[in-house]
């Protein structure tokens, strides 16, 4: 599997640092860090999960393209909660793949260009306690720092961008990560379950991120500020 992962990314001109495990893995990312990751879980010795998670400790912005055989829903859905921005089900074509690093890899040029711009800096979106910063990539919520993955501050930001406007899954997927993908909506979904666990005072309740059933999402403009009192009191 992975010599014809790394024949496919070669032909497209990516080079490519191998690992047979998980720990050689952290050790290598430790001496020089990658523009991406691909993780397989089911690695011998510490697990695809544990890779992510440690991974994540330190590298927030670093995208992490999970590859994984198991079909199981729930499989997936870890591996998203401790921090992966996308993921691919073997078997996959070769096309697949690199469409999903490409995609992820322009996703994550395009935050940094807007980090690094000028014109951002001190760009903020305000909605209610939340308070976006568009070039710090920054969130908070009632002065506490959130802290998000690229993914997540990614559909945060498309949905504040268009706040009180209802989008549709198609369109938050594209703008996330710039492809349409057949399990897009389910990659989203478990995105936005992880966003409301980090913003929302109650996410069972979600206040700011609400859904349109048979749509999608909607980031209200003014949420209730009866809700809000009583996540600043906890």
């Amino acid at each position: 599997m992975r010599r014809s992962i790394r024949l496919a990314c070669e032909k497209e001109g990516f080079r490519v640092n191998e690992a047979s495990t998980g720990s050689d893995a952290l050790e290598r990312i430790a001496i020089g860090r990658p523009d991406l990751v691909l993780l397989d879980l089911m690695l011998p010795g510490m697990s695809g999960y544990d890779v992510c998670r440690e991974i994540r400790r330190s590298e927030a912005e670093l995208p992490i393209i999970m590859v994984t055989a198991k079909g199981e829903e729930v499989d997936k859905v870890i591996g998203l909660e401790l921090g992966a921005d996308d993921y691919v089900t073997k078997p996959f074509g070769p096309r697949e793949l690199i469409a999903r690093i490409r995609a992820n890899l322009r996703n994550r040029a395009r935050a940094s260009d807007l980090t690094g711009s000028r014109s951002a800096v001190g760009s903020a979106l305000h909605i209610g306690e939340l308070v976006i910063g568009l070039a710090e990539r920054e969130v908070a919520i009632g002065g506490r720092a959130v802290s998000l993955t690229r993914t997540e501050f990614d559909i945060l930001s498309c949905l504040a961008l268009h706040a009180g406007q209802v989008l549709n899954r198609d369109q938050i997927v594209a703008q996330a990560w710039g492809y349409k993908g057949e399990d897009g909506g389910r990659l989203l979904d478990s995105h936005i379950k992880n966003l409301r666990r980090k913003i929302e005072p109650d996410p069972r309740r979600p206040r700011f991120i609400v859904t349109v059933r048979q749509v999608g999402y909607k980031l209200v403009r003014e949420p209730p500020t009866g809700q809000t009192c009583s996540m600043l009191g906890r």
